[in-house]
């Protein structure tokens, strides 16, 4: 009984937290309009915004879950929750976009810590023989979260203002840091080692690349500038793969990827939140910019999307304990490519609704497919030890490809189009989403090449006793 009880506990404190951390990931964006104006906010400040935060998780993540490792996972989570509160208030208290662009990296770096450790801390609450459900539950509670981001975000936009969407966080955090440390049990990782060395380069190399790709449109893809932050930004990618292949500890071990396994999921999860968050970032602002519908109508619009994980990933979770997680990772991701595509040939500054409803569902089906398996693919694919970092890893490459989609599509969307008329905005809109459905397509291939449910069985065998193996 004392069991049951520290699982739901755990259960419910670190499926709280995602939910907060992870809504904060979309919650934003059908703000923007209203923050453009509010702040006199330009397209490179509004993708900023996005970009702190996801950037910042993306970097940070690997980093959370070595702290956890080496310092404890609950103490480091309760520390996450109070950086992600104290960022989400400096967030409300914005005046400008360059202090909310500050801020929204606070709250980044809180949900790095916070985010790959309520994956590890339920791992281990969890038997193992119902681990396949509780993953399934927390895929689907992150689901959830991306499902009411865009509606949450509108409804408080339209009902109070844009800053409430980060002051409802603060009592949220306020009782979780605490509850965590009084209700969750204490763990540490094998590896209690801390990469700083391959931290800042990779952070530095990100943030070189972003930073081109935003400046690009204004300065010119052939600028010096643009030229040299690129190519500073690749070399420093490289220097961060050789220095992780002779470091004695390192944040991300590149061994992992000669696992096709592994390679192949978190090839599927970057090419996913490409597509997903860079088209979801531009749709939010096409209802309110284009269409004129207020905050809460655009995130009712794009509930038939979002909403649908709620119902798809609990069933998926709990299947993918049975049927091979590539399977219904391959047929969501092609589902979802199949949606973006779809509208991006159906839009036109006067499209009815009901043009979207049904790309919406299928995107929404595919999201829940791919998110429910996912988690579960990926800790398969390493020893029980090494859970910490895998699920660090598969974080951090998602969400890095959630900063990529926002900023490729931003600058295909500037290219082509902007924010003049409803048709410059929908001129720049249509080859976006286009590009974003045909990179989830790509992602749809990855998880296809991933090794069938036998193969993996015998690596993950493997894995448990050696380590990583090709499989």
């Amino acid at each position: 009984m004392a069991r049951r009880s520290q699982v739901i506990w755990t259960f419910a404190i670190t499926s709280i937290a995602l939910f907060m951390v992870t809504l904060d990931n979309l919650v934003v964006t059908t703000a923007l309009p209203v923050i453009r104006h509010d702040l006199n906010a330009n397209l490179q400040q509004l993708e900023w915004t996005i970009n702190a935060y996801t950037l910042t998780f993306a970097v940070l993540l690997l980093t959370g879950a070595a702290l956890g490792d080496r310092f404890g996972r609950r103490r480091i989570f309760s520390v996450g929750l109070a950086v992600f509160t104290l960022g989400s208030a400096a967030s409300a208290l914005a005046q400008n976009p360059t202090m909310l662009i500050v801020a929204r990296a606070v709250q980044g770096a809180g949900a790095a810590m916070v985010t790959p450790l309520t994956l590890t801390i339920l791992s281990a609450a969890v038997p193992a023989n119902r681990r396949g459900v509780a993953l399934g539950a927390w895929g689907g509670i992150g689901g959830l979260a991306v499902a009411v981001g865009p509606i949450v975000g509108g409804a408080i936009v339209q009902g109070i203002s844009w800053h409430w969407i980060f002051w409802v966080n603060v009592p949220i955090g306020l009782l979780l840091a605490p509850l965590a440390r009084i209700r969750l049990s204490e763990t540490r990782g094998s590896d209690n080692h801390l990469d700083l060395g391959g931290l800042v380069i990779a952070s530095a190399g990100l943030f070189a690349i972003v930073w081109g790709l935003v400046r690009a449109n204004q300065q010119g893809w052939t600028s010096p500038e643009i030229l040299g932050t690129l190519g500073a930004g690749v070399a420093l990618m490289v220097g961060f793969v050789i220095y992780e292949l002779r470091s004695r500890a390192p944040m991300l071990p590149i061994r992992y990827f000669n696992n096709r396994t592994f390679t192949g999921a978190n090839l599927a999860s970057l090419f996913m939140f490409f597509g997903m968050f860079g088209s979801v970032f531009l749709l939010a602002q096409f209802f309110q910019t284009v269409q004129g519908l207020s905050p809460l109508d655009a995130g009712l619009r794009i509930l038939p999307w979002t909403a649908m994980p709620i119902i798809v990933a609990p069933t998926a979770g709990a299947l993918s304990d049975r049927i091979n997680g590539r399977t219904l990772m391959a047929i969501g991701l092609t589902l979802q490519a199949i949606g973006l595509i779809w509208i991006g040939l159906v839009v036109t500054p006067t499209v009815p609704y009901s043009a979207f409803i049904v790309p919406f569902i299928l995107s929404g089906i595919g999201m829940g497919m791919f998110f429910a398996p996912v988690a579960n693919v990926v800790l398969s694919s390493v020893s029980a030890r090494e859970e910490g970092k895998a699920s660090g890893a598969n974080n951090a490459i998602r969400e890095l490809g959630g900063v990529l989609g926002v900023t490729v599509l931003a600058s295909i969307f500037a290219h082509w189009g902007g924010y003049v008329s409803g048709a410059t905005f929908v001129a720049g809109l249509e080859p976006a989403v286009i590009v974003g459905g045909a990179v989830v397509a790509v992602g749809a291939v990855a998880a296809a090449f991933i090794p069938a449910r036998k193969r993996m069985a015998s690596a993950e065998t493997a894995t448990r006793v050696e380590g990583p193996v090709a499989a």
